[in-house]
């Protein structure tokens, strides 16, 4: 798929191979890491990275956090971090 297109809340989205999520002690924070280094995110990209990469869709994952915070109107924030992590290389679009 284009790297270049826009994320849709019906795409399912993974993360990169090269990097790894995970709760980092030290830091007291969830972290991506990679082999040339660490992302440290904060509680909201966490939680994001963890409901949309486990989910079917971006939707699925976007309806999951807002069970979970009770929230409404997620999408379009949701969609907007997933771009900017998509550009960054952290996830990328299942195929």
């Amino acid at each position: 798929m284009d790297a270049e297109r826009r994320l849709g809340p019906e795409d399912g989205v993974e993360l990169n191979p090269n990097y790894h999520f995970r709760w980092e002690e030290p830091q007291q924070a969830h972290v991506l890491l990679y082999p040339e280094g660490i992302v440290k995110l904060n509680e909201t990209a966490a939680a994001i990275l963890e409901a949309c990469t486990g989910a079917p869709s971006i939707k699925d994952g976007t309806d999951e956090l807002v069970r979970r915070y009770g929230k409404r109107n997620l999408g379009a924030e949701v969609i907007k971090f997933l771009e900017v992590a998509h550009a960054k290389g952290w996830i990328r679009i299942k195929s």
